[in-house]
């Protein structure tokens, strides 16, 4: 089992800026991938970035060049940092893994979740 625990949600005016944390603890596979999903409120859960073991990333469109997914193994944290955030990326972020290096786009196919932290851009 491996238990994820997010934080660094907030609120902030569209053009800022936030860091996501989202930290592992448990059972540590040698290949994994791992991302950020979020969920605004009557929306479907969407997959926003993921990083596998081999160092591969992959974006959303909607955020591409603005966020940044990073790991740091030394302190199993994982990262998502976000510039130029607008309005429309409000929503609840989660971060979760799933066994394997192959990054699934479907939200339902990854193993672990944390409890998601908030994030709120106001215009």
């Amino acid at each position: 089992q491996t238990q994820l625990v997010e934080s660094g949600g907030g609120s902030v005016q569209s053009g800022g800026s936030l860091r996501l944390s989202c930290a592992a603890s448990g059972h540590f596979y040698s290949k994994y991938c791992i991302g950020w999903f979020r969920q605004a409120p009557g929306k479907e859960r969407e997959r926003v970035a993921t990083a596998n073991s081999d160092g591969s990333t992959s974006y959303a469109d909607s955020v591409k060049g603005r966020f940044t997914i990073s790991e740091d193994n030394a302190k199993n944290t994982m990262y998502l940092l976000m510039n130029s955030l607008k309005p429309e990326d409000t929503a609840r972020y989660f971060c979760a893994s799933v066994v394997g290096e192959w990054c699934p786009p479907d939200w339902d196919t990854y193993n672990y979740w944390g409890q998601g932290t908030q994030v709120t851009v106001s215009s």
